[in-house]
């Protein structure tokens, strides 16, 4: 409870901070900017936080790999940023999400290096300001983020708006409140971005399940609409009810509106499709979607509606990765070059049959990144290609996109993220001592549902005998709960569809190749789909 006040205490703080702080004039001269001189900035992180600390684990590993600093600063002369981190990641400098998150030790060259999340924290930020990943890959990672951060963000908002014009057009959130902190600081900042949030609409969570949310949310709101935010109140959706979305829609519309419409894409999905099966006219519609992969099925359902979207690519611990224009299609983003280096390895998979994945890397280049990493994986793949578009993205210099972009390492229902390796233990252990049963008894597929939406469905073996197939829903989500919390905690999740539980036997399959954590549990199948 002191935890939980010391931290809306700070977030108090830091949005007093960012509405007192003045906008920042010249966006697009700051990218160009940070955008020049990203070899010196990662050099300068380097030196600072890596190479001053002996014990450092990415300091160790450049030991190991024969690299000092003066060695990484030839490199990247020689041959540039990119090249010179596929070369250390040859070397061994690299983390796997396991590792990061110290679920696995690190062992490079027979050693094993001492780490835990806590070593890779950038120790020269500071701020009022935090933010906690969503814990839904593990125990959520908090730390502080400056002034500097929200004004580097700011610079991408600036893009975004002109880039879609939402300055001249109705936007609506629909995203989760707090303790899912992207909903309200979209509106909160909006107004001061040179646009605004017409609606906040937020899905699924009942005032029992989520009152403290509930106050701690609109308590925010106040403090920042008393400092000029002039920011929206949630307006609660019951559940699986999307009508009220569709229907504001539809009013922008006939006042001559276009509507751009931000959230997790499954949720939006569920907009598109309510839409087509109540006969409302949404065309002209863009959705900005997130949290989650946008499939050939979800993308034919928005444009069965008359809609567009767009998917954007962002991870909590690095922040924005990549940003759509309007010429993308699917999963393609602009890479965010002034603060995100990317490299692709390929390597076998880390789950199932081990199967090769175009891995995505990621390098850290902000001085003010609350975490510093070189080559650390996200159980992310996809492609680097050059951009062709002439774009506000492309004219800054971001000419680098990331296409293709999957998951091989977790599961992504309805924004949530669940990494294999952690849902194994729920499958093999927790739900066995809760509900009975044992090693392969329980299976969890993700999948799309009739509607596209992302779900989960966890067979349930009929050995177990299980009487209510409800009650392995209950049992599956009270031991995430304590794990994951987010979007969990509130209820938000499971309202939305996001779980669906069948009893039949797991070993159920027909070919058909898929990546293997979209299947676990019941290890000897798990290269092949289930039956839908």
């Amino acid at each position: 409870m002191l935890a939980e006040l010391r931290y809306y205490s700070r977030m108090a703080i830091g949005i007093a901070q960012t509405m007192r702080a003045p906008v920042p004039t010249n966006p697009e001269e700051r990218i160009r900017a940070r955008f020049e001189r990203r070899d010196q900035t990662f050099l300068e992180l380097a030196e600072r936080v890596v190479f001053r600390k002996p014990d450092h684990p990415y300091a160790v590993m450049l030991r190991l790999a024969g690299c000092e600093l003066g060695d990484l600063q030839a490199m990247i002369r020689q041959d540039g940023l990119e090249p010179a981190l596929l070369r250390l990641r040859r070397e061994g400098v690299y983390l796997t999400h396991q590792e990061w998150k110290g679920k696995q030790p690190i062992v490079r060259a027979g050693r094993e290096i001492p780490a835990s999340p806590e070593s890779f924290k950038n120790p020269f930020v500071r701020g009022w300001m935090q933010s906690s990943s969503s814990g839904s890959s593990g125990r959520p990672v908090t730390t502080a983020r400056s002034l500097d951060s929200w004004f580097h963000n700011a610079s991408y908002r600036h893009l975004k708006v002109k880039e879609f014009g939402l300055n001249r057009r109705s936007v609506i959130e629909l995203k989760p409140i707090l303790p899912f902190a992207s909903g309200m600081n979209t509106v909160i900042h909006a107004q001061r971005m040179g646009t605004s949030v017409d609606r906040w609409f937020s899905l699924g969570s009942t005032f029992s399940g989520s009152a403290h949310y509930r106050l701690m949310t609109g308590a925010m709101l106040t403090l920042a609409n008393l400092m000029g935010a002039r920011a929206p109140y949630p307006s609660y959706l019951a559940p699986n009810d999307f009508l009220p979305v569709v229907e504001h829609i539809a009013r922008r519309r006939s006042e001559g509106r276009e509507c751009v419409v931000q959230g997790f894409t499954s949720p939006l999905v569920r907009v598109a499709g309510t839409a087509l099966a109540k006969g409302v006219d949404i065309s002209g519609t863009t959705f900005m979607c997130g949290g989650e992969a946008l499939t050939p099925g979800k993308l034919d359902l928005f444009h069965a509606a008359g809609a567009r979207a767009y998917a954007s690519y962002v991870i909590s611990e690095l922040s924005h990765i990549g940003l759509p224009c309007q010429a993308m299609k699917g999963n393609t983003v602009h890479l965010l070059q002034d603060s995100i280096a990317a490299i692709v390895y390929r390597r076998p998979s880390p789950y199932g049959e081990g199967n090769p994945v175009d891995s995505l890397h990621f390098t850290t280049l902000r001085s003010h990144a609350p975490l510093v990493f070189i080559n650390v994986e996200m159980d992310d793949e996809g492609q680097l290609v050059p951009a062709t578009c002439d774009c506000a993205y492309s004219r800054i210099g971001f000419r680098t996109l990331i296409t293709g972009i999957n998951s091989f390492g977790k599961m992504s229902p309805q924004g949530m993220t669940f990494h294999g390796t952690d849902l194994q233990r729920v499958l093999e252990v927790d739900l066995p001592a809760r509900l009975g049963g044992g090693l392969g008894d329980y299976q969890l597929v993700e999948c799309e549902a009739h509607n596209q939406q992302t779900q989960l469905r966890l067979y349930v073996s009929p050995r177990v005998g299980l009487a209510d197939p409800a009650q392995a829903g209950k049992v599956f989500l009270e031991v995430m709960r304590p794990q994951w919390g987010g979007a969990l905690a509130t209820g938000q999740w499971i309202h939305t569809g996001g779980l669906e539980v069948v009893v039949a036997e797991p070993f159920a399959t027909r070919t058909g190749k898929v990546h293997p954590v979209k299947l676990l549990g019941a290890t000897s199948v798990s290269q092949k789909s289930a039956h839908a």
